[in-house]
């Protein structure tokens, strides 16, 4: 693995993933259970920095070309969400783009942004 740090990138459906997935929890779980999830998210984010041969990540061409996976459980504490990321250079720099995070009981296939799913082949 490359000691070159990745620059970490989130759309906006990721971040708007992210806002939907600390509401919910916050409101079936209380505000304690919503800080540790966003401690668990913001910890696999800052993991991502690491490039896309951290441990744990893997490649999902069956849903997209270049797709990648990452779950979310981080440090001993459980989550049930996954980053949907691509890596790539951009301008001869390393960028991990996270595109969504989404439920582990979600068909990936089909929450997958239309511009990551033309790249499909």
């Amino acid at each position: 693995m490359s000691d070159e740090a990745w620059n970490v990138r989130l759309t906006a459906q990721a971040r708007s993933d992210i806002r939907d997935i600390l509401n919910w929890t916050a409101a079936n779980f209380g505000p304690e259970q919503e800080r540790v999830s966003a401690r668990t998210v913001a910890d696999a984010l800052f993991d991502l920095g690491q490039g896309p041969r951290l441990v744990g990540a893997r490649a999902r061409d069956d849903i997209g070309k270049g797709l990648m996976t990452l779950h979310v459980a981080r440090n001993k504490r459980a989550g049930r969400h996954f980053i949907l990321f691509r890596a790539e250079r951009r301008e001869g720099h390393p960028v991990i783009e996270v595109l969504r995070l989404l439920h582990d009981a979600m068909d990936l296939a089909q929450h997958i942004p239309p511009d990551a799913a033309l790249d499909n082949g």
